[in-house]
Order: structure tokens, then C-alpha cells, then sequence
């Protein structure tokens, strides 16, 4: 069961109120994009999505946008600006998985993550930076675990969320005199991300352990409203400990996870998945 959104007098204090801000959020009409517009939303402020499929249900006004599209985001983002007046605070929440071995060459998945995640994200920043540096606004990443602690058979997706940490740094280098720049940590959150992996084999359930949607979002708003920007945001306690032991202590984490790949490999997790033969038939090889 879901663990209750923290009371608003606990999430907002010593932060400032989100009444009045002018918010911008991709993928607004997925699983966290809607949570976090519904949220901010409830708080008072004015947030505009952008989604390459709007739905008629979303909580906000949501913005049809193709972030792997020059044009299509610089029509979007001009969209936004003009209901909105401007931009106080951008969460960069669009993104996409799937299975993505890495002893397997580059395909079209592999490209489609690194377009959605890195390259579409930077897309939508540098639309938004002049409006942001205007405002002396916020930026908020939704980056992973994964960007620090990479999983096997999903290399795509933890290459693509650790260059978007690194590109987040480069931006906070160049614009932080004026413009605050968070990258936020969820594990796994059971959404249709994961879908696509399932279906071909390759689901990592038992590799990871689920955790709220709520608290997610509740680490989004602490980075949009805390009053000094945060530069990394873990969404758990155990998130917290994870990310500490794969920054500091690498070698630790990446037994943890090669025992829990055996582990499952032993199980027969991935009994018929042809993108993991690999590393079925080594595990069977081992002495």
C-alpha cells in the first residue's frame, strides 16, 4: 500500500509557497508528470504540461510536444510561456526505458532512450533557459537510481539518466548565478515504464524494491520550493544510503548487484529472454 502525502504544513516548511509560480512539466501526462501537476496544482500554482499524447482527463492544461522535435518544442515551450507569463520552475520529468543489454549493439531502443531522456531534456532546458534566468527560476531533473547504480539489462536506460546528471552539472556551472539546478533519484515506481522490459524478458522485479509515488513527488516539490536550491535529491531513506555507497563506495554496490543478478539468473527469471542468453549461459559456465 502507498504511504500518505506528507501534511502540507510538513512538506511546505521553511520552503517557499508555490502559489502564483509559473511551472512547466514534460511528460505531464504520465504517471509522475500527472501526480506532480496535480500536486502543484493543489498549492497554487500555475503549471502548464507538455506531452507528446495530452490526455483529456490530465489535472492541467497539457500542451501536445514532441521533445525529440526541434520545432515542435520551441512551439511548445512558446505555448507555455505565453499563458504563463514566464517561468518560474521547470521539472524535467519525460522519459522512457526498455531492455538494452550492453554486450548488444546500439539499436533503435538504445537511441530512442538517449534522444527521450538526454537529448530531449536538453532540448526543452535550453527553450526554457532565458525565461528561467529572467525569473532566477528552478530546474528539477527526474534522473534514477540507475544514474549512480547501473542494473544489468537495462544499460540504455542508466547510461542516458547519468549523462543527464552530468549534463545538469554542466548547466549548473553555467547558469547557477541565477538559476537553481536539482537532480532528483527515484528507485523503481511501478508505472508502464517497465512494461516494455517486462515483455521481453528482461523485468529486473526483485532487483529493486518499489517505492511510493507519492514520495517522489514529494521530493520534486522539495526541490521546486526549497528556498535554496539542493543540488542532489534522494527519494527515500534506503534511496539515500544506496546513493551514498554507489558514489563512495562503488566496488560495494556493484557486488550487491552482481549477487542479486545470480540470484536471479539461478531462479530462471530469465529462462527464454534472447537478449539475456549472455548472461545465462556465463552464469552456467561459472565454476
Amino acid at each position: 500500500m502507498s504511504a500518505a502525502p506528507r501534511p502540507l504544513a510538513a512538506l511546505l516548511g521553511g520552503r517557499r509557497s508555490a502559489r502564483g509560480l509559473r511551472v512547466v512539466v514534460t511528460g505531464a501526462s504520465g504517471t509522475f508528470g500527472r501526480a506532480v501537476c496535480a500536486r502543484l496544482n493543489g498549492l497554487g500554482a500555475r503549471v502548464v504540461g507538455l506531452d507528446l499524447a495530452p490526455r483529456p482527463d490530465d489535472p492541467v492544461q497539457v500542451v501536445g510536444c514532441d521533445i525529440t522535435d526541434d520545432a515542435s518544442v520551441e512551439a511548445a515551450v512558446g505555448t507555455a510561456v505565453g499563458v504563463l507569463g514566464g517561468i518560474d520552475v521547470l521539472v524535467n520529468n519525460a522519459g522512457i526505458g526498455g531492455p538494452a543489454p550492453a554486450e548488444l549493439p546500439p539499436g533503435s531502443e538504445v537511441r530512442r532512450q538517449l534522444e527521450v531522456n538526454l537529448l530531449g531534456t536538453w532540448r526543452v532546458t535550453a527553450a526554457c533557459v532565458g525565461e528561467l534566468v529572467a525569473s532566477r527560476g528552478r530546474v528539477v531533473m527526474l534522473a534514477s537510481r540507475m544514474a549512480v547504480l547501473q542494473l544489468p539489462l537495462a544499460a540504455a536506460y542508466g547510461a542516458s539518466k547519468r549523462a543527464l546528471v552530468a549534463y545538469a552539472d554542466a548547466l549548473r556551472l553555467e547558469v547557477g548565478t541565477h538559476v537553481g539546478v536539482t537532480c532528483v533519484y527515484p528507485s523503481a515506481v511501478r508505472s508502464p515504464i517497465h512494461d516494455s522490459t517486462a515483455a521481453a524478458g528482461l523485468s529486473l522485479e526483485g532487483m529493486s524494491t518499489y517505492e511510493p509515488l507519492e514520495g517522489v513527488v514529494d521530493a520534486v516539490l522539495r526541490a521546486a520550493l526549497s528556498r535554496r536550491p539542493r543540488r542532489d535529491l534522494a527519494t527515500t531513506r534506503k534511496g539515500a544510503v544506496e546513493f551514498f555507497l554507489a558514489r563512495h563506495l562503488p566496488g560495494v554496490t556493484d557486488r550487491i548487484v552482481a549477487r542479486t543478478l545470480a540470484a536471479r539468473v539461478r531462479s530462471g527469471a530469465f529462462g527464454g529472454a534472447e537478449a539475456a542468453a549472455g548472461v545465462v549461459r556465463r552464469h552456467s559456465e561459472e565454476p
